[in-house]
């Protein structure tokens, strides 16, 4: 069974200081771009997650883009554990954070964590 992913977008953006902060409508663009150039190439079902609607909105037709229902402190991680409990079989789950807290939170959900700045690396090598 292909293995799904869910993206705790900004832990993934936050993984590498190359300015997102200066930016940050534009660094969600990018890493968008980035997952679905990886998503198409490698096939994979991808699901990234914001803590609010991106304004102006990020569309996609290669990956899944996902936002909590109102900001707040740990509202990403609260809709990716909720995406996790909602899933049918989330062993074939694989979550990208660095945050130990989601990340436990995630594994007693039964799906498996992969460290942002590795999956960082994977989708967007740096040159």
């Amino acid at each position: 069974m292909t293995r799904r992913w869910i993206v705790d977008a900004m832990n993934v953006i936050g993984s590498r200081p190359d300015g997102w902060w200066k930016n940050r409508h534009d660094a969600m663009v990018r890493l968008v771009d980035s997952l679905e150039r990886w998503a198409a190439a490698d096939e994979q079902h991808v699901t990234v997650v914001f803590e609010r609607p991106p304004s102006p909105p990020i569309t996609s037709r290669i990956i899944e883009i996902a936002h909590a229902p109102r900001a707040a402190a740990n509202s990403a991680d609260d809709e990716i554990v909720r995406l996790v409990q909602a899933d049918q079989d989330p062993r074939h789950l694989n979550v990208v954070t660095s945050d130990s807290a989601l990340a436990e939170r995630v594994h007693t959900a039964g799906a498996s964590t992969q460290p942002a700045s590795s999956f960082r690396d994977l989708i967007d090598p740096v040159d």
